[in-house]
């Protein structure tokens, strides 16, 4: 897929402002504080319903506005004897608490429908938590591939939230017994289809992970993927998990086995683990795991997802910027990338690439 046109009204600086990327890499550049990572921000609300900086209303928000506007118009690539691609439309008003959505003309009940539509994987500043942060992260990264590519995902993980939702609500009101029973059943059946979708996944994407880390940050020697399913899979089933736990749970109440304490471990040659990682070893492994999950998005749908990369030059070294540019020219898919000023290599490529330059408020295409 690739974006032909962006509308912003309200966004952080912007009051209104369009452009439209081409396909390939488009490098938006500006002075810091110019505005840059907000048309990111923007592709980002799109694609999950929040920015990578935090919600909507935490100052995405123009000051002084009552809510803000992003709409996206793309094209996505027909499957293979489909004939010609598709063109998609989608908008968003939001005023940090309330939301209203489109999507081809259509309103829109639920956002998921508007993430469903739009994939984006955005890497920036905070992405070094996919490796160094919490398992939250980690769960959310995960799920948001499967809800992707795996069709019959989104139901089954809205099943076992609400399974969950409904055994914590009578673990609170201190019910045992056969009240839990029914609900115990439902997370078991649920609970382990969604750790059998989440272990293939990241089987597949190890292989990628392990690819690109080689070529884009060869010291790693990213080496495995390794699930962690939020019990002790290798000992038991979920459903005995579940009844062994029971008492620790109505004591505690909550739920403290099973895919929502999930989580998932990156394994090196040399390196002892996620603890022994510099801040800058976690940020190549997270955009290895990132462009493996761009990769795998393409196999399995057809057509590659948006990528962003937010200020790339202080995020990545001279000789690892290259490598991740040279990696992405070698792929159709379309990119974002922000920065001060153009890297070196994009500005020997010259004609390969489309700059556009933010100032006061306004984008302007460079010719």
């Amino acid at each position: 897929m690739h974006i032909v046109r962006v509308a912003l009204n309200r966004v952080r600086r912007f009051d209104s402002v369009e452009f439209s990327p081409r396909p390939g890499i488009n490098l938006i550049t500006g002075d810091n504080g110019a505005g840059k990572t907000s048309i990111l921000e923007a592709l980002h609300l799109m694609a999950y319903a929040r920015s990578f900086r935090g919600r909507v209303r935490d100052g995405l928000v123009q000051k002084g506005a009552d809510g803000l506007d992003v709409f996206v118009e793309w094209e996505e690539q027909a499957a293979p004897g489909g004939g010609a691609g598709v063109r998609r439309r989608a908008g968003l008003a939001h005023n940090g608490q309330s939301w209203r959505g489109r999507l081809d003309g259509e309103d829109v009940s639920q956002l998921g429908v508007l993430c469903a539509a739009l994939a984006v994987v955005t890497f920036e500043p905070g992405s070094h938590a996919l490796v160094s942060g919490s398992s939250e992260s980690r769960r959310r990264f995960l799920d948001w591939g499967l809800f992707h590519v795996e069709p019959d995902f989104l139901s089954l993980w809205r099943r076992y939230s609400r399974a969950l939702k409904q055994r914590n609500a009578l673990l609170k009101s201190g019910a045992g017994g056969g009240l839990l029973d029914p609900w115990d059943h439902e997370l078991a059946e649920t609970g382990t289809a969604l750790t059998s979708h989440r272990q293939h996944y990241l089987d597949r994407l190890q292989e990628r992970a392990g690819q690109i880390a080689c070529e884009i940050a060869p010291s790693l020697e990213l080496q495995a993927l390794e699930l962690q399913p939020g019990w002790r899979r290798q000992e038991m089933g979920l459903a005995d998990a579940l009844l062994l736990a029971r008492e620790r749970d109505r004591l505690a109440g909550h739920t403290s086995v099973g895919p929502h304490r999930a989580d998932w471990n990156v394994q090196f040659a040399q390196i002892p683990g996620r603890e022994g990682l510099s801040r800058g070893q976690a940020k190549l492994t997270a955009l290895a795991c990132l462009l493996a999950q761009a990769g795998d998005h393409a196999a399995e749908r057809g057509d590659w997802p948006v990528i962003a990369l937010d200020d790339l030059a202080s995020e990545l070294d001279r000789p690892h910027q290259q490598r991740v540019l040279e990696h992405l020219q070698r792929t159709p898919a379309q990119v974002f990338i922000t920065a001060t000023e153009p890297p070196a290599l994009l500005e020997e490529w010259g004609s390969t690439y489309t700059r556009f330059h933010v100032e006061h408020a306004a984008i302007q295409l460079l010719e």
